[in-house]
């Protein structure tokens, strides 16, 4: 069974920071794509950040120079370092694995984690 589990939420000030991981089990992460996401209370879920399985990263306009993507292929897990956290990055984040074609002939499928809490106050 995969699982997907994120930590590394909490409550911070604005300008402070977080780093939130993703581990997973069942899934083997690097040769596959994969992404950040956050989500407010009426709103969508909107993407933050992604990986591709090349190691190319993308970020949306309000995080790009402060939030970093990355992955540890030894532990397994992703992650996202978030500086100069403002009170609009306040959300729940999910990640998520992209399905597609992934390295070596592999083939990637789509999980999402149950999500982290991020709170930052101002």
């Amino acid at each position: 069974q995969v699982q997907l589990l994120e930590s590394g939420g909490g409550s911070v000030q604005a300008g402070g920071s977080l780093k939130l991981s993703c581990s997973a089990s069942g899934y083997r992460l690097s040769g596959c794509g994969f992404g950040w996401y956050r989500q407010v209370p009426g709103k969508e879920r909107e993407p933050v950040s992604n990986m591709n399985l090349y190691g190319a990263t993308n970020y949306t306009d309000f995080v790009r120079g402060r939030f970093t993507i990355s992955q540890d292929s030894a532990k397994n897990t992703v992650y996202l370092l978030m500086n100069n956290l403002k009170p609009e990055d306040t959300g729940m984040y999910y990640c998520r694995t992209y399905p597609g074609s992934g390295s070596g002939g592999r083939v990637c499928a789509d999980y999402w984690g149950q999500g982290t809490q991020v709170t930052v106050s101002s």
